[in-house]
């Protein structure tokens, strides 16, 4: 499976836009932190014909096992990010 990074995305922008590179690298990470922002701040953001991006509450366990050492130890709850893919997507990778 192929995997395309942020600086794919800045140079497939680039090429289809004719701005500036590192305008489009500027608008790319602005882009992502206000995501992370908006994450950390709880919300819930919503990208019509792509998906929900929101934080989910794992709870914690008294036992749980390190898989690298063994050692058995506790974990607290924690947040996970957690994106849900929206129906157009859904309907555009279904055959893949």
């Amino acid at each position: 499976m192929d995997k395309i990074t942020k600086a794919d995305i800045v140079d497939a922008i680039y090429a289809k836009t004719e701005i500036e590179r590192k305008d489009v690298r500027m608008v790319v990470d602005s882009f992502i932190e206000e995501l992370k922002s908006a994450l950390i701040s709880r919300k819930i953001i919503e990208l019509r014909g792509f998906g929900t991006f929101e934080v989910r509450v794992r709870k914690g366990r008294q036992r749980a096992r390190n898989p690298k050492t063994g050692e058995t130890l506790s974990v607290d709850a924690h947040g996970i990010a957690h994106f849900r893919a929206g129906r157009d997507l859904k309907q555009d990778v279904w055959d893949l």
